[in-house]
């Protein structure tokens, strides 16, 4: 349905274009013919609305905000030139019908990239809430800014929609972090599912590394050029494993101080039931307050995908972690150096229960490791597990392992997605994370995973 419309709106534009240049215009009656044709383009949007695909959702919002402008402009005009009768260029007419379809075409690029995406259904009994807040850490200066301003830590809260009912003490609480160029909402489906069964879920934003939020001034921040370009170069190419080691240990650095400085604020705001200095809430401070009445902090799960799974792992070493996931991530902070150029190993006994998930393509990358004695970081900290569970997803890739291919094909394609079914492949990795948290965290059942998917 969207290239129906986009062809519409494309052969209205040529044809006025065509037509115009035809014969001799003057600008009143240009305007005039301008505002008729806006209005004609924005009544064929209105009668796709009965078409599927094509709605009032974000996909649209910028066609429809340009539809609605150039209808005012044109209006606008029309009326000025009411009585202009000098001709219209036809030069001008050939470059402001091109400048309409680019606009046009502009306007329309949401529609082409993302899907009408509503999520994937529940098995829980509960509905789900959401809530924001921003964490900022006095001790850490912001090293991506140059005003002296402290680090900041937006964390997003999905829980059972009916908390405030629910006994003290009743619900786990789980952390994510995101992956390079990542988002905090990459993996919704999951937290969904998790917080529909009675969790809270936590997921980080890494500001600089994620690919926007927002700040406590309500500035957008984007990913920073810097660590773009250095994630790029060292995915892209062989590189020195000193220089490796060097730019991977920095961000891990940056993203375990993350994760401990939200973990440690929010069991301290759980113990006191007060939000200190550090806490930035928005809005919805006192429906935060009936989360927090309810969260078991000494139930604590990680996870996260990519960088964020690499993220996790490490800040799981923490005592007070009972559980950890791995979506697809080469567990970089369990590398403490380098030697000769080879890369040194925290091989000291992983204690925390570990649930690890691989693509295809990563999977035969640790058999290969394993084969041909080849030190790889995740074979290392998974034989060296007390107790560690790893499977794997035939056709799926690194993309695979959030929402992206479901809410974005045409993105996921591009970062790495596999052949198999988006939307079976996440319903079986929530799923399985359920069950694993089920088991470390509530005490429920005996977990127990399949070698392959």
């Amino acid at each position: 349905m969207e290239w129906l419309l986009f062809i519409a709106l494309i052969i209205i534009e040529i044809g006025f274009a065509a037509y115009e240049v035809i014969g001799k215009r003057s600008k009143k009656l240009w305007w005039e013919k301008r505002f008729i044709v806006n209005v004609a383009e924005i009544f064929v949007y209105l009668i796709m609305l009965f078409f599927p695909g094509i709605d009032f959702s974000f996909r649209w919002k910028g066609l429809v905000i340009i539809l609605i402008m150039r209808i005012m402009i044109a209006g606008f005009f029309a009326f000025i030139n009411r009585k202009n009768e000098s001709e219209k260029n036809k030069i001008c007419l050939l470059f402001g019908s091109f400048g309409s379809i680019l606009i046009l075409i502009i306007s329309m690029i949401p529609a082409f990239i993302f899907e009408d995406y509503a999520g994937r259904p529940v098995t829980g009994p509960y509905g789900v809430a959401h809530c924001d807040a921003i964490l900022i850490d006095s001790q850490r200066v912001e090293e991506f800014e140059t005003d002296g301003s402290y680090r900041e830590v937006p964390v997003h809260f999905f829980y059972p929609e009916s908390v405030a009912s629910l006994e003290a003490d009743s619900l786990p609480l789980i952390i994510f972090s995101h992956g390079a160029f990542g988002y905090y909402q990459s993996n919704t489906s999951t937290y969904m599912e998790l917080a529909s069964n009675g969790y809270v879920v936590v997921s980080l934003d890494h500001p600089y590394h994620s690919f926007f939020t927002k700040d406590t001034n309500g500035k957008t921040i984007l990913v920073d050029k810097g660590f773009f370009q250095d994630a790029m170069e060292i995915g892209s190419k062989e590189s020195d494993e000193s220089a490796v080691y060097e730019a991977t240990s920095t961000w891990i650095n940056l993203r375990e101080a993350d994760m401990n400085f939200a973990l440690d604020t929010i069991q301290n705001a759980d113990e006191t039931k007060e939000f200190g200095s550090e806490w930035y809430i928005p809005e919805g401070e006192q429906e935060l307050k009936n989360v927090f009445k309810c969260i078991d902090s000494e139930k604590v799960g990680l996870m996260g995908h990519s960088l964020g799974g690499a993220t996790a792992v490490t800040v799981g070493r923490r005592e007070d972690v009972s559980a950890v996931i791995d979506f697809d991530g080469t567990m970089l902070g369990e590398e403490i150096g380098v030697e000769g150029n080879k890369v040194l190993l925290n091989e000291t006994t992983y204690d925390t229960p570990i649930l690890c998930f691989d693509s295809e393509s990563h999977h035969a990358d640790r058999v290969k490791a394993k084969n041909t004695g080849y030190v790889y970081v995740n074979n290392v900290i998974m034989e060296n597990a007390t107790t560690g569970y790893s499977t794997y997803f035939e056709g799926a890739q690194h993309m695979n392992f959030t929402d992206l291919p479901l809410f974005s094909p045409l993105l996921a394609k591009n970062l790495g997605m596999g052949k198999v079914d988006p939307e079976e492949c996440i319903d079986r990795i929530n799923q399985i994370t359920l069950d694993f948290f089920n088991t470390y965290l509530k005490g429920e059942g005996e977990f127990n995973v399949n070698e392959k998917y």
